[in-house]
């Protein structure tokens, strides 16, 4: 399996930051870790063996991000608004930096975000943010309202970041004509205490005409073995 590494000083970060490639061809997977999670944690955590085939055979080429979230949401000495401004630099960091290095390498246009836990607030965001860009967004047991992060401050940067508020408002007809093409699988397990979470993005959804696929599984489901399980079945369509 290709593995490659990579370093760089980002000029939308002013820091370094670093990213893992897995395989050399196929739709391009952009992968976000856990609340202050790192680069390297889907392949600690073994979710690279559940794409294995998908990588080996050139169906998918995955992209591991690293996070900014202890300096952003999880930033709580800093002001709301700052920790806000802060995710804003690391969404330009993915959309200026690392998706033109992945065009560089591998030109298919088909884009997928994926993530679980708070990753897949990070997933779905961007994607429903930027829905001319990707193409597949999937998210694993995810929170999708950033106002717990906030300390009850609110203002408009807060607002366009977050997938339950300005989703519900959306009215622009070009956007929603390109959300309603893209393809969202929300999964949660049914005793999870974030299923809610994905239930009322679903519903949020459907609201302004967007389907999407919610998939609720047996038991708790937030977890690293049944994440495995949901991105090898969900990664390829929603069955």
């Amino acid at each position: 399996m290709n593995r490659e590494h990579h370093r760089w000083f980002s000029p939308s970060l002013q820091r370094d930051m670093e990213l893992l490639i897995f395989g050399h061809a196929g739709a391009r997977l952009l992968v976000f870790p856990t609340s202050q999670g790192r680069f390297y944690e889907w392949e600690d955590r073994q979710m690279m063996l559940a794409l294995g085939e998908h990588i080996e055979r050139g169906w998918i080429q995955v992209y591991c991000v690293d996070s900014v979230d202890a300096e952003s949401w999880y930033a709580r000495w800093k002001h709301p608004g700052a920790r806000a401004w802060r995710h804003v630099e690391y969404e330009n960091y993915i959309l200026r930096e690392v998706l033109p290095l992945s065009m560089q390498k591998n030109g298919n246009p088909f884009l997928i975000t994926t993530g679980a836990s708070f990753g897949a607030f990070h997933a779905l965001s961007m994607a429903l943010r930027h829905p001319h860009v990707f193409s597949r967004t999937i998210g694993l047991s995810g929170i999708y309202d950033i106002r717990d992060w906030t300390d009850g401050y609110h203002n408009d940067t807060i607002y366009f970041l977050n997938p339950v508020e300005f989703i519900a408002n959306e009215h622009d007809w070009g956007r929603l004509e390109a959300l309603r093409r893209l393809d969202i699988i929300l999964v949660a397990g049914q005793d999870d205490r974030l299923r809610y979470s994905s239930e009322e993005m679903s519903t949020v959804l459907w609201n302004r005409g967007i389907g999407n696929a919610l998939r609720i599984w047996d038991g708790w489901a937030h977890d690293w073995p049944y994440w495995q399980h949901m991105l090898h079945l969900y990664v390829g369509g929603h069955d």
